[in-house]
């Protein structure tokens, strides 16, 4: 397992510092600066109460909790959301409420999502007039025998 150092600055001390919840899980718990009600279909911008500094080559990803998604149909809406390392503001979290009938109550200090902190790669773009073949091509939007039509709600 590779440890890399991440600085934390603490906006709110009365929060606890980002953590694991078990031994070798792959995302640091995110929690509630504040108190947040998401009525049904309802967004909100949720601070965190922690600024960071990734070293380069680095970034972060705020992923939704798998719980509060499955019981609560409460998710990160641009999941996952992207921290560049350059970045040093607070970290916040916008969450949606996809329940049709309950509202969703958070309290300051709830686990709100999870942060997993990764490598990247730089890629370098080239233009090209056409692409080497691949046994794929440019099949998609379920071209493996899914559905193909148009989607409506």
């Amino acid at each position: 397992m590779t440890v890399v150092e991440v600085l934390v600055q603490r906006l709110d001390p009365g929060l606890p510092m980002p953590a694991r919840e078990h031994p070798g899980d792959a995302g640091l718990d995110l929690r509630s600066r504040i108190d947040v009600r998401l009525e049904p279909g309802g967004r909100s911008l949720v601070p965190t109460g922690i600024a960071i500094a990734l070293p380069s080559g680095f970034a972060a990803f705020v992923h939704p909790r798998s719980g509060m998604a499955l019981r609560h149909g409460v998710t990160v809406l641009n999941a996952p959301g992207t921290i560049d390392a350059g970045y040093r503001g607070e970290i916040s979290i916008i969450l949606v409420n996809h329940d049709r009938f309950e509202a969703f109550d958070i309290a300051r200090g709830d686990r709100i999502a999870q942060l997993i902190v990764s490598p990247v790669v730089t890629a370098a773009m080239v233009e090209v007039s056409d692409l080497p073949g691949s046994h794929r091509g440019s099949g998609g939007f379920g071209s493996t025998g899914g559905f193909l039509g148009t989607v409506t709600s």
